[in-house]
């Protein structure tokens, strides 16, 4: 299997000790991927107990744990909603590696001042949801594709929706929104840079085991989440941030335009 030594990855949203991004980031890291990993600099009173109990800080643990694998790492604190940080750290990136190979929009606002029904949803809460998977993946992506198109090398760029991206879902309109856009965003830009020898493809997870879903708890709710996935049980960080650095490597380039479910069968459709 080619790897990827080489290549340098942008992962947003990776600042997480129990997260996708994360995962993602050490996944490129262990294929031979120089890795720049982007969080908004959350307060650290915010950390979940797991985070504060280790130590944990955020982007910079994340690429300390890139680094461990004897491949560089760039930890960025970037709003990817604002078009003059994604300006800034574009322009940073270049500076220290040159080139730009792979993209995984996986930043998110957090979960839980969205979950309401329309009647109670604030505009502004529905804004931001928007403003980070749709517009901060537009901004990213679109910096992104203009250097890779530069380069001729090709290149690879990855959206992390979500199984509500497939499937709507009571008191999820904001998010459920921001997913199915990503799924349309995927299937454009794929037809457009295609030719460029980029590929885009998106990963919509069902049920993972993050700290952005603790506000579900992991008791009875939980369970029973779990035991409605036909393998009984839910995926990790790491299974799905391994699965989007396979997307990334020159012998998944035949895998296009394509909105990959993995959610352990929880939705079978296309």
């Amino acid at each position: 299997m080619a790897g990827l030594n080489g290549k340098v990855a942008i992962v947003t949203g990776a600042g997480r000790l129990r997260g996708i991004g994360r995962g993602t980031a050490v996944a490129l890291a262990k294929l031979g991927a120089d890795v720049v990993v982007t969080g908004t600099g959350r307060d650290p009173l915010s950390y979940p107990p797991d985070e504060k109990s280790t130590g944990w800080n955020d982007i910079a643990s994340t690429a300390n744990q890139v680094r461990s694998y004897s491949v560089s790492a760039l930890p960025l604190v970037v709003d990817v909603s604002n078009e003059i940080h994604v300006d800034d750290m574009i322009k940073t990136v270049m500076r220290k590696y040159g080139r730009i190979d792979i993209l995984v929009n996986n930043a998110a606002y957090k979960r839980g001042p969205d979950r309401v029904p329309i009647t109670e949803l604030d505009p502004e809460t529905f804004q931001r949801v928007v403003d980070v998977k749709v517009m901060g993946g537009f901004l990213c992506s679109k910096a992104v594709a203009q250097i890779m198109i530069e380069q001729g090398q090709g290149g690879s760029i990855v959206f992390v929706s979500s199984g509500s991206g497939k499937i709507g879902n009571s008191e999820a309109l904001a998010y459920n929104a921001a997913c199915f856009a990503q799924v349309g965003m995927t299937q454009t830009l794929a037809k457009e840079l295609g030719h460029h020898g980029i590929n885009v493809n998106c990963v919509c997870p069902g049920a993972v085991d993050t700290s952005r879903v603790d506000d579900i708890g992991r008791g009875s709710k939980w369970n029973d989440i779990e035991s409605g996935i036909p393998i009984r049980r839910a995926g990790t960080d790491d299974e799905v941030g391994g699965f989007i650095a396979h997307l990334c490597i020159t012998d998944s380039s035949w895998i296009h335009g394509q909105s990959i479910n993995l959610n352990g069968g929880s939705i079978m459709a296309p």
